[in-house]
């Protein structure tokens, strides 16, 4: 009996040894800084990525090779005690790069495309997930561009307990942390012609469809991409400036313009009346060529038209009023900017810090996978501060990846700031980029 009991204490010990080894922290060795230390032992750091663009097949995803970086990321993240919120910044759930004649759903449903996402990922949603359950760093969700469709109940599919801060419309939301009504972070996308929502274009053949032009832009990238990047297989049909001066054609000839530019960049091998854009998403069902895509004309500096987003030029504003964007952005520079990465940064000064309405003095956005940390005034000439946290994408060309900003609250000491710092973790080292500080 002695010995049986001696043999059930011992298993016991051995059995508690193991459980405490479990729980025991990984042991972290950071190459560089640890960008998750405040240097105390308040939990008060704020941090934010974006643009990671998990994709439910690793054929075309973005995010592939870096994929082991953010597990780790997220590994370190939850260990530290410091960090007190993870904010993702849109473009998580990446429902825009599939190659044009791929079926997103297959069939199926948007549930089960982001459970295959999940699934796909599955590395990232166990981090995430383990973040939220330990319930010691808020996990916070805000929408993209890319993600712009996904409703609420499918991100808790996938991520059950995360914080989503989300507009009344679908697509949008801007996040102020607890305590920091002076920081907004939100995507960027809101205030871009070809990315945000457009619950206007495209009514007659999917009601209710707010997909802008931009998610037919990158099916087309994607399809670039998996073709391997081929010469074009066509040539972009003429069209000249309306002679009319009407101020509607005007600008759907810069509509063109753009749109030209974007298939001459992305050239694929097909046709341009080929229907190899399958949609069947967000209430379309059809299949699209170039050229439904594209501005056309009959006549030299005659009538210009066009299939999808037929008036597209003429409702930006009220898509700005339905979008909730402060301070107007006039149509023609919203067309002529569209793809630039410095009128997305311009847009927190012009929006933010310039608006007389405004009283955040530190915004954060991603979108336009430029990361940086610029300085400003704000309409009261005090200093402001704006952050673009860059992406997690494999291939960011002239620019670094694995980017990520922090936060750090400023104490109640006068003397004390608040520091945003940015950083990027390629091949697991990290950099600080750029920092800068001010006091609320």
């Amino acid at each position: 009996m002695k010995i049986i009991f001696r043999l059930m204490t011992l298993l016991l010990m051995v059995s508690m040894l193991s459980l405490l080894s479990s729980c025991k922290k990984r042991d972290i060795v950071w190459e560089g800084i640890n960008p998750f230390s405040n240097g105390g032992e308040e939990r008060n750091m704020i941090v934010v990525i974006s643009d990671i663009h998990l994709g439910a097949d690793l054929a075309y995803a973005e995010c592939n090779k870096n994929l082991g970086a953010l597990e780790e990321f997220l590994l370190r993240l939850k260990e530290s005690p410091n960090v007190k919120e993870l904010v993702i910044g849109g473009d998580l759930l990446d429902q825009w790069f599939v190659p044009g004649p791929l079926d997103t759903y297959q069939g199926k449903d948007q549930a089960d495309f982001i459970q295959r996402i999940a699934a796909t990922n599955k590395g990232v949603f166990d981090a995430l997930n383990a973040i939220i359950k330990e319930k010691k760093i808020l996990v916070t969700y805000v929408p993209g561009n890319h993600d712009l469709t996904v409703v609420s109940e499918n991100v808790d599919l996938v991520l059950p307990g995360i914080n989503q801060k989300r507009d009344p419309e679908l697509g949008l939301g801007t996040y102020s942390p607890a305590g920091y009504p002076q920081i907004a972070i939100e995507h960027g996308h809101r205030y871009n012609f070809f990315c945000s929502p457009d619950p206007f274009s495209n009514q007659d053949i999917a009601p209710g469809s707010i997909l802008p032009p931009g998610y037919f832009f990158t099916r087309l990238a994607a399809l670039y991409v998996s073709q391997k990047y081929p010469p074009a297989g066509d040539v972009v049909p003429v069209v000249t400036a309306n002679t009319s001066g009407d101020e509607s054609q005007d600008l759907l000839f810069e509509y063109w313009k753009l749109w030209k530019w974007a298939v001459e960049l992305f050239t694929i091998e097909n046709k341009f009346d080929e229907k190899i854009i399958l949609t069947n998403i967000d209430g379309l069902t059809g299949s699209y060529s170039i050229n439904d895509i594209l501005p056309f004309q009959t006549t030299a500096g005659g009538f210009i038209d066009v299939n999808l987003y037929k008036g597209i030029q003429d409702t930006w504003d009220q898509r700005q009023i339905h979008n909730h964007v402060p301070v107007n952005i006039p149509v023609r520079d919203a067309i002529l900017n569209a793809s630039s990465s410095i009128e997305t940064d311009d847009q927190a000064k012009i929006q933010y810090f310039l608006n007389p309405d405004s009283d955040i003095r530190v915004v954060v956005f991603g979108h336009s996978h430029d990361p940086n940390i610029t300085v400003s005034q704000d309409n009261n000439g005090l200093k402001s501060i704006y952050a673009n946290s860059g992406t997690w994408i494999d291939h960011n060309p002239k620019k670094t990846t694995a980017n990520f900003v922090v936060i750090t609250p400023q104490r109640d000491d006068p003397s004390s700031q608040t520091y945003v710092k940015l950083y990027n973790f390629e091949n697991q080292v990290v950099t600080l980029m750029a920092v800068d500080s001010l006091r609320f």
